[in-house]
């Protein structure tokens, strides 16, 4: 084995970050934060099951209306002056 281990850390690092986060922090962020929000509410004995779906489908929801809004659009869907 040629390569060095701290090299072969850093690229399955890298591999996992571009997997999981890919294009869009926003959506891992979402993601990540619903599943926070579910396990919480299960640690103080809330029945959750319901909540991540739903964050799912807000965080899901919001990523096609900024790919709809496109690069080159500004708030409100305006487009931006240059």
């Amino acid at each position: 084995m040629n390569a060095h281990p701290v090299n072969a850390v850093r690229a399955f690092a890298r591999f996992w970050y571009g997997f999981v986060v890919g294009d869009d922090w926003r959506t891992a962020l979402g993601v990540a934060l619903g599943l926070a929000a579910t396990a919480g509410l299960v640690q103080v004995g809330v029945n959750a099951w319901w909540l991540l779906p739903a964050a799912v489908a807000a965080v899901l929801g919001l990523s096609v209306h900024r790919a709809a809004r496109g690069p080159d659009r500004g708030p409100g869907g305006a487009p931006k002056e240059k």
